[in-house]
């Protein structure tokens, strides 16, 4: 946790601290990173990107910047606006208002913020797109795919207390989650919107740190269009409830999360386990994910070592009784209802060589096991193989 620490207090809404009463603080961050992989026959992204990598070298996978500027009214009130240019739903870089809010400090131990904020799905939510900040060069897809919303406008609470020598770490959020999801099978954008509430639980003690969060959404769009022509054939077929029953339109999900660091002397060590879960029917299927890293500090040098996984747990759907066992329309709905499965191993290492930059080099092993995992523009049947994929980065704060 040593170099979150320095980059949150460097981005000071990452620590929550805002700015000093009547005082403008300007920071940011960015990674400029470029990447290929040994295959052109389907392409590497992170999570919700509209273009990825193939056999030629590009820097658009990794490649960001943030800037952030936070003003304090008082001792109480201050206000924090962050923007991030990057690649994500567009081929282009594009340039997004991911922070915006106004925050209330209530007591020595608890702050109210009020718009636009990070919501608290994973160990690394406040702060994934810094890259300086993570061990790793980018988020495991296994992990952060499975739920892609990272922000809300609403209202949050942050409660800290110290009880001895353990702090325990509260947030909750109440809100709406508006934004745009990359829809791999054809290609096109559609828009989301998501009443969203959320609560996380940390207790950090020493170099242990242990969090759970729950994440709850009822998830609304009318033109992920795939699903949409699927379900307009389905009730023309005389299926109409199963159609209505894949439609994305307020159907309530949740997202629950588990993770460990433990930051020891030379020994850093990170873990994450992750659920998805519909509530209501939609073609949306149930995944369960993890990841495991594991590093060691030589000086400045850190190595480190990945796995992760993302796996199906199965559909909120039963089909019902008649529907066809096999041919078009059966082959459509049961493909929409399963799961991207995907495994992959990294290794990599990070060089801190000077104040607030490092040199990040990192090979991923990408092991796609169903629906050509997290790869889009793969074959249609299927692509056979592991994808490696190497990259190299450099993250900075300011």
């Amino acid at each position: 946790m040593k170099k979150t620490i320095l980059a949150c207090a460097v981005l000071t809404a990452c620590s929550h601290a805002g700015a000093d009463q009547g005082s403008l603080n300007i920071s940011g961050f960015g990674s400029l990173g470029v990447a290929k992989s040994n295959t052109n026959e389907a392409q590497f992204v992170r999570y919700n990107q509209a273009e990825g990598i193939g056999d030629q070298a590009r820097i658009g996978l990794d490649t960001n910047l943030g800037l952030q500027a936070s003003y304090g009214f008082n001792e109480r009130l201050s206000d924090t606006v962050q923007v991030l240019t990057r690649k994500n739903t567009s081929p282009t870089f594009t340039t997004d208002l991911t922070w915006a809010f106004l925050k209330y400090k209530a007591t020595d131990e608890l702050n109210v913020r009020v718009g636009r904020v990070a919501l608290p799905v994973f160990m690394i939510s406040d702060y994934q797109n810094v890259g300086y900040a993570n061990t790793m060069m980018r988020p495991p897809v296994e992990m952060y795919a499975q739920a892609p919303i990272e922000s809300g406008d609403g209202i949050d609470f942050n409660y800290q207390h110290a009880l001895g020598d353990t702090t325990l770490n509260a947030q909750g959020v109440l809100g709406v989650s508006r934004g745009k999801l990359f829809l791999v099978s054809t290609g096109t954008v559609a828009t989301y919107r998501a009443p969203v509430r959320g609560l996380s639980v940390s207790a950090e003690h020493g170099p242990l740190t242990l969090r759970a969060a729950w994440l709850g959404a009822s998830m609304s769009s009318n033109d992920i269009t795939p699903v949409n022509a699927l379900a307009g054939t389905l009730r023309n077929a005389g299926f109409g409830q199963l159609g209505d029953d894949l439609a994305v339109s307020g159907k309530k999900m949740t997202f629950a999360a588990v993770g460990a660091t433990l930051d020891w002397n030379k020994l850093l060590l990170q873990a994450e386990y992750g659920q998805r879960r519909a509530k209501d029917k939609v073609y949306i299927p149930d995944t369960n994910s993890w990841y495991a890293m594991a590093g060691y500090r030589i000086g400045k040098v850190l190595p480190y070592y990945t796995h992760a996984v993302a796996k199906s747990a199965g559909t909120s759907i039963t089909l019902p009784a008649g529907f066809p066992a096999s041919g078009a329309l059966s082959g459509a709905v049961r493909g929409a209802l399963t799961a991207s499965e995907q495994s992959s191993d990294t290794l990599g290492v990070r060089w801190d060589f000077t104040k607030s930059i490092d040199l990040k080099v990192q090979v991923d092993r990408v092991h796609p096991h169903q629906r050509n995992g997290m790869l889009i523009y793969a074959p249609a049947a299927g692509l056979q193989r592991s994808v490696t994929v190497a990259a190299a980065s450099l993250d900075f704060v300011f």
